[in-house]
């Protein structure tokens, strides 16, 4: 991939994902405080767990593509992350993750074609890497609008109105 393909791709996948921030940021904000610990069975997530991954890991992949390696993947998903509600969650989501979003647009064309290597699994240029990202945002932010209705909260339209929002 040349310097110029990986700036195009990079392009594209940055305003994809900027676009879906404020979608993010309105499922955070539904999954509400006291159903939280609702978890459809037992080899799921919690509601919280969801929410912190969703944050977390979004503006960690992202400043992981910034840095040019992934290192760790382990993030602490504690409460002492902090994040003890959905508007929680939203408030850091929405103070990380767009800056980490800046991070990975401000990189250098030569630097979005370089390859990174991701958990020895695979080693892609960093610009492909941001449809990983993209992807892996929307699988968990899928997963939490599920859980929305039975923790007892109303799921916002995501790409048109929902059954909640007409």
């Amino acid at each position: 991939m040349t310097p110029q393909e990986a700036r195009i791709i990079a392009n594209y996948l940055t305003a994809d994902f900027a676009q879906e921030i404020p979608t993010t940021v309105r499922v955070l904000e539904a999954a509400g405080s006291d159903k939280l610990s609702y978890s459809p069975d037992a080899k799921s997530k919690t509601g919280l767990a969801l929410v912190r991954h969703v944050v977390l890991i979004d503006a960690w992949f992202l400043n992981s593509i910034a840095d040019g390696a992934f290192v760790g993947g382990n993030t602490d998903e504690s409460d002492a992350c902090g994040i003890m509600t959905g508007a929680d969650g939203a408030a850091k989501y929405s103070a990380t993750v767009p800056a980490a979003l800046a991070r990975v647009s401000g990189l250098s064309d030569e630097k979005l074609a370089e390859e990174i290597d991701f958990f020895g699994m695979m080693k892609m240029p960093a610009a492909m890497l941001l449809g990983l990202a993209v992807k892996h945002s929307l699988h968990h932010r899928g997963q939490l609008s599920t859980y929305l209705r039975a923790m007892g909260g109303k799921v916002p339209g995501i790409y048109g109105p929902s059954g909640d929002s007409q």
